[in-house]
């Protein structure tokens, strides 16, 4: 194994059972998998770079097109620019040479462009989600609802999706209601788990988050959150803080500290944050979370989402921009050990925090279930998230084998989920991740090799 890892190790063993025993669970579909037109479209462009930026490029314009003629004159202008076309790109640019060709583009491009966003966004309202996220309970999965909107420009437009908050908490908390009983969703061993769970992003929260003057986009933030918070309390809901770029990390970090700390929020509600293990100095920031969670004896605990992060490509951009020292771990195999060392250190701080591991990489679910286990805790004890559209049949499997599993839901408009979009699609066209080695036949004992 990689990195000096011992095969006759317990928890090495330990790890590559628990993987074999969740792989065997994945649907057959996926053992077998039927290659959809949007697959052969993300399998083309995770092996040409050029045509993956004029794709994703197309997807990010494509909401502001006004008419098929529009949408196919986009495509086309950023297909031209791929040099050595594939086979449907070089079939795509001969059609958009004619009037009617450029319909028959435009309603294929439309499209597929909405097909590809109903498979990670469930609804544009909750109203339109909440068949879905019954549907998620019922075969063994919890969710969390994500409001799609960040960087708000206007206080106006922060109130807005302040209200949005506040009206997705009341009303996920009265759908929820109606669900049936799942213990293993709805309780550990420190207590009662909330059905209503909703993630909010600070930097939707106010137009004035900015690195260079930190406090006073805080206070904005504040006092939106805090009703939030109230809300919460009053539904006996979840309310989770995401975290975002690095440059407002800080910044929320702040905010959900100075407002848990509050005595009106000592006994509730459930909350949480996240930490991202593709950050250099994860280990430090986490550290700072634990020192918080266990000096503040609230109740319940803190909960901590681990996830590796989704703007590893902005926060590259922007170092080599200024020329600074990458803020990321550029090597994924740096990055899965540090998701590692960070389980086993959350996984340890129990009974301080609720432990939630979100990741897609078969390797790391079975080595946090493993850790668990070693280090005495319960299967109950350990949360592992998914995002939809990328984890769906991971999620089947863990909810096979009786662990708790949640699911990450955005709800919105195309519009407002674009960044969203484009975020998901890199992750899932990018060469080193797990579900491109999965999807071109890697062996399974060498995905679940120690990194």
């Amino acid at each position: 194994m990689e990195n000096g890892a011992d095969p006759a190790d317990p928890l090495e063993r330990e790890i590559a059972r628990t993987g074999r025993e969740l792989a065997a669970a994945f649907p057959p579909p996926l053992r077998n998998p039927v290659r959809s037109a949007d697959a052969r479209a993300m399998e083309l462009a995770a092996g040409d770079a050029e045509l993956k930026a004029a794709l994703f490029r197309f997807v990010d314009v494509a909401p502001a097109c006004r008419s098929l003629d529009d949408l196919a004159r986009h495509l086309t202008g950023f297909l031209d620019e791929v040099q050595d076309a594939p086979g449907p790109v070089a079939a795509a640019r001969r059609i958009g040479g004619s009037r009617a060709g450029r319909a028959a583009l435009g309603a294929a491009a439309a499209g597929g462009v909405r097909h590809m966003a109903h498979r990670f966004i469930v609804g544009e309202t909750l109203e339109d989600a909440s068949g879905t996220l019954k549907r998620l309970w019922e075969h063994g999965a919890a969710c969390t609802v994500d409001l799609l909107g960040e960087a708000t420009v206007t206080s106006d437009e922060a109130d807005a999706y302040a209200a949005r908050c506040d009206q997705t908490l009341a009303g996920l908390a009265r759908i929820a209601s109606r669900w049936p009983g799942r213990d293993v969703l709805e309780r550990d061993s420190l207590g009662p788990l909330p059905r209503a769970n909703v993630s909010v992003k600070v930097s939707a929260l106010t137009p004035l988050l900015r690195p260079d003057a930190p406090e006073r986009g805080r206070e904005d933030a504040v006092r939106r959150l805090r009703p939030l918070l109230v809300r919460a309390k009053e539904l006996g809901a979840h309310v989770h803080i995401d975290m975002e770029s690095l440059d407002s990390r800080e910044a929320v970090l702040g905010v959900v500290l100075e407002l848990l700390s509050e005595p009106d929020f000592r006994d509730g509600p459930s909350a949480g944050l996240v930490v991202q293990a593709y950050l250099r100095d994860s280990g430090q920031m986490l550290e700072q979370v634990l020192e918080f969670a266990r000096s503040g004896a609230r109740t319940p605990p803190l909960c901590v989402r681990l996830v590796k992060g989704a703007y590893w490509d902005h926060e590259l951009v922007l170092a080599r921009q200024h020329g600074w020292s990458a803020p990321v771990y550029e090597d994924k195999a740096e990055c899965d050990r540090n998701f590692e060392a960070l389980t086993r250190r959350l996984l340890d701080a129990r009974p301080a925090v609720r432990v939630a591991v979100a990741s897609h990489n078969l390797r790391s679910v079975a080595h946090a279930i493993a850790y668990n286990r070693a280090a005495g805790g319960e299967d109950r004890d350990l949360e592992l998230q998914v995002l939809r559209g990328l984890g769906d049949e991971l999620q089947e499997a863990l909810a096979r084998h009786g662990h708790r599993v949640r699911t990450y839901c955005p709800i919105g408009n195309l519009v407002a989920g674009m960044a969203y979009l484009v975020r998901r699609l890199l992750e899932n066209t990018s060469n080193d991740s797990f579900l491109h080695a999965r999807a071109s036949g890697v062996a399974l004992d060498e995905l679940l090799a120690a990194p």
